[in-house]
């Protein structure tokens, strides 16, 4: 079936309005409220807009005057020196008016683009506060696609929208104004087919919003696919198991999408405009008509019926770009509405009013029957309690899934218990303030992520004021500053996307010393040895030593090999703690503590 401005032979422009089911966005008193915000801080540059485009109104009904004078005065007279000065007014007027819309549109595109600046920034802002869980499950390419072509779209509400509503409001005042004062019979002649250019509009509109809301939703699958087959992983994935062909295939298929649903949106109307063209077309034939019977009866001259038709266009001109801005208005709102539902999805971990913040603290963390869950009526976490001791190293171990990484995640807030409290130095960590709380935690990931910037940037990126002696101490504590200083470029040596420059054991022994700088109370270690050579998991675990002494850790390790000297070891299984208490008192059990140990130890017993 044919959909758009398809139809088969001798079908092209029947348009499908009838099969389109999506709601057209609606102009509410609220929506308008959130658009005006934006514009708010340059209301003083809009009132110098809305002056020059008055000025520019008035100033564009010169020329068509002044021809009528020319026509009817000049020339009937044969006054040169009245002719000239005519035709001197017109051109220094048309100079003038130009520089004044250059003017203009340098003030529109300024306007329009810091409102855009401003909007991106306070959607990267909300963004960053977001809860992980927000992150884990919309797609990158949503996001990517929400922040910049959506609100690069929105600039239009005011270039092409605002602008042309007020522009084409003045232009078509005082251009009815002078018609009418001119002769009112023919300009009732030439303004009669005025409504056959606004009936139509609100259908076109309708069909735009859809194809709008279709065309970006398509945009964000071909940002997702990027970033998914051309990110580092992504890459290295498809190389190695060559899908480069079945990859190029889905771009090419998405971006064949993309391109067919801007075509039909920017084809939206064709043929509706294509028949206000026409009427454009008759009008001045209408005016020359009735024109020259009123010329004949001695009721106009010739100069009045030229002016006319001059100021015809500048009448029809602002009524297309009106019956335009109802279709241009409910695209604009599909973005917005794209754009307030990010601003509209709940920031599910903030600071409560009122917040302290954290003093420096000694670290000992209680989590006082802690339920967590990501969604409802799934538990990952069932009364989880237990108290680690300032100083003292906490391991958690178990299967995969049962519970150990979102136990530490708790432990900075980028999840929110659902029932149960946790504390640290006594202090619900919900009655302080996140930032406060996350600056006396470090966090070393089971994968190391690093910038795509020099190896100094990223050991800073914690703390920009360390100093080079701490910072070649935190290296040389992690093992790392013999690799660096054998380097070309040494600390200033780029360590490529996701430091693919580097090993596994390179990256993770230079997150470690991010964290050293970092020099937090609470360190949360998740499966950092997992990715380390033996060589480098024995240099980690001489160096652990001496960089958790005094400081409360939390280790997270499939090699128990790692944990053996932990205060107490966690034992979890299906979210609840199986098992509690040091390596010596776990192994005399025969659980499960004692089954991981001994699949792990086996060929050494």
């Amino acid at each position: 079936m044919a959909r758009g401005l398809g139809g088969g032979p001798g079908g092209f422009g029947r348009m499908r309005f009838d099969e389109e089911t999506a709601e057209k966005p609606k102009i509410t008193k609220s929506m308008l409220i959130r658009i005006m915000k934006y514009f708010k801080p340059f209301w003083k540059q809009m009132i110098l807009a809305v002056v020059a485009i008055f000025i520019s109104s008035l100033l564009g009904l010169v020329p068509p005057v002044i021809i009528k004078n020319i026509v009817d005065i000049a020339l009937p007279q044969k006054d040169l020196h009245l002719l000239i000065t005519l035709i001197v007014i017109s051109i220094g007027t048309t100079i003038f008016l130009q520089l004044l819309q250059v003017g203009q549109s340098f003030l529109n595109t300024w306007i329009a683009k810091h409102i855009i600046f401003n909007m991106k920034n306070h959607m990267y802002r909300y963004l960053q506060y977001m809860s992980l869980n927000f992150f884990s499950s919309t797609k990158p390419g949503e996001i990517i696609t929400r922040i910049t072509s959506d609100i690069d779209g929105i600039q239009d509400v005011f270039n092409s929208t605002v602008i042309n509503v007020l522009n084409s409001i003045f232009v078509l005042i005082t251009t009815a104004a002078l018609l009418i004062s001119m002769s009112w019979k023919l300009a009732i002649v030439g303004m009669a087919i005025l409504p056959v250019f606004i009936l139509p509009t609100r259908k076109v509109g309708s069909f735009r919003w859809k194809v709008a809301m279709e065309s970006q939703q398509t945009i964000s699958d071909l940002n997702q696919l990027i970033q998914e087959t051309l990110s580092i992983s992504g890459f290295i994935l498809m190389k190695i198991f060559t899908r480069e062909k079945e990859e190029y295939r889905k771009f090419e298929d998405t971006n064949k999408k993309v391109i067919k649903l801007q075509i039909r949106e920017s084809l939206a109307g064709r043929w509706f405009f294509m028949t206000m063209s026409i009427f454009t077309t008759i009008g001045p034939m209408l005016v020359y008509l009735y024109g020259g019977y009123l010329f004949i009866r001695g009721e106009i001259t010739i100069g009045v019926i030229i002016a006319f038709i001059a100021l015809l266009q500048r009448l029809y001109g602002p009524v297309v770009q009106l019956s335009n801005i109802h279709i241009d208005v409910t695209r604009s709102l599909a973005l917005f509405q794209r754009v307030f539902e990010y601003f509209d999805k709940q920031q599910e971990i903030v600071d409560k009013p009122g917040a302290s913040v954290m003093e420096p603290i000694l670290g000992r963390v209680d989590f006082d029957n802690v339920h967590f869950s990501y969604s409802k009526g799934v538990e990952v976490l069932n009364d989880i309690s237990f108290t680690a001791a300032a100083g003292t190293m906490t391991a958690l171990v178990g299967a995969s899934g049962a519970g150990k990484t979102t136990v530490t995640n708790l432990i900075p807030r980028l999840y929110d218990v659902s029932e149960g409290r946790i504390l640290i130095d006594g202090t619900d960590i919900r009655d302080v303030t996140q930032e406060s709380l996350r600056s006396q935690i470090g966090i070393v990931m089971q994968e190391s992520y690093l910038f795509n910037d020099t190896i100094e940037a990223n050991l800073r990126y914690g703390r920009q004021d360390t100093s080079d002696e701490d910072l070649i101490n935190a290296c040389k504590a992690a093992y790392i500053h013999d690799f660096i200083m054998g380097l070309p470029d040494q600390y200033k040596s780029i360590v490529g996307n996701r430091g693919i420059k580097l090993s596994g054991g390179e990256k993770q022994r230079i997150s470690i010393a991010r964290v050293i700088l970092k020099n937090p109370r609470i360190i949360i270690l998740d499966e950092a040895t997992s990715s380390l050579d033996s060589v480098s998991e024995m240099y980690i675990q001489k160096a652990m030593l001496p960089l958790l002494q005094g400081r409360t850790s939390f280790v997270i390790a499939h090699r128990l090999s790692t944990i053996l000297a932990a205060d107490q070891i966690l034992v979890l299984e299906k979210g609840r703690i199986a098992e509690i208490g040091r390596h010596e008192e776990l192994i005399k059990k025969d659980e499960i503590y004692r089954n991981l140990y001994d699949t792990q130890f086996k060929k050494k017993r």
